[in-house]
């Protein structure tokens, strides 16, 4: 038997989820996550094979966890379910730890296959993903600005091009708005960009720009 859990902040995906693979005969949800806090409550307490994990959650960012999930229980795996389509997004994801990545568009088709890929212990990822990650290991290659963020600034960069406010970015993320200033800054810094209309036509020009979970 396959035991999942289930972490997304929408109580309507996490039932979903649930129905999907409770329909599937050797597979059986052991627990369910509606933050990131309760994420690692699970990893810590629940014996489980695979972990089902929204990006966009209250608490700790996606990224984060997937690294702290790996620092703590490096067996467990982690399929990552996002809204997002962008390659970078699922490049990132598997470079933090995941062992797949599923766009919830097409969950109800393909959840299974990667459930049975990600527990018999390999990679559900496109054909598009993985050659991004083997361009990103060639000598020489030249990464594009937005690689060298950390994760926390990578968030903040979704945030702000999305259009939410310094202070509704500190809120969502449990900061203070001094620190989201901060990473704002470096974010900027590092990528050489003056103001935000260059972040913005930046994100345009790379796909960064998919709305955030609602």
């Amino acid at each position: 038997m396959i035991r999942i859990v289930i972490a997304d902040d929408h109580a309507i995906v996490r039932e979903g989820l649930k129905r999907i693979v409770s329909s599937i005969a050797d597979m059986e949800v052991a627990g369910e996550a509606g933050n990131g806090t309760e994420v690692m409550q699970r990893v810590r307490e629940l014996a489980f094979d695979v972990l089902v994990l929204d990006l966009s959650m209250p608490g700790r960012s996606g990224m984060e966890l997937i690294k702290l999930i790996r620092s703590e229980k490096p067996q467990l795996r982690i399929l990552v379910l996002s809204m997002h389509q962008e390659l970078q997004y699922a490049v990132r994801a598997i470079k933090n730890g995941a062992s797949g990545y599923l766009t919830k568009e097409s969950a109800p088709a393909q959840l299974e296959q990667a459930l049975r890929k990600v527990a018999s212990g390999g990679a559900f990822i496109s054909a598009e993903v993985a050659e991004q990650l083997a361009l990103g290991a060639m000598p020489g290659n030249q990464a594009v600005p937005h690689e060298s963020l950390s994760n926390r600034e990578f968030e903040v960069l979704q945030l702000l091009v999305a259009g939410v406010s310094m202070t509704d970015i500190a809120t969502q993320l449990n900061l203070s708005v001094k620190t989201v200033s901060t990473h704002k800054t470096n974010l900027m810094q590092k990528m050489g960009l003056q103001n935000q209309s260059e972040l913005i036509r930046y994100a345009l020009k790379h796909g960064l720009t998919e709305p955030l979970d609602p």
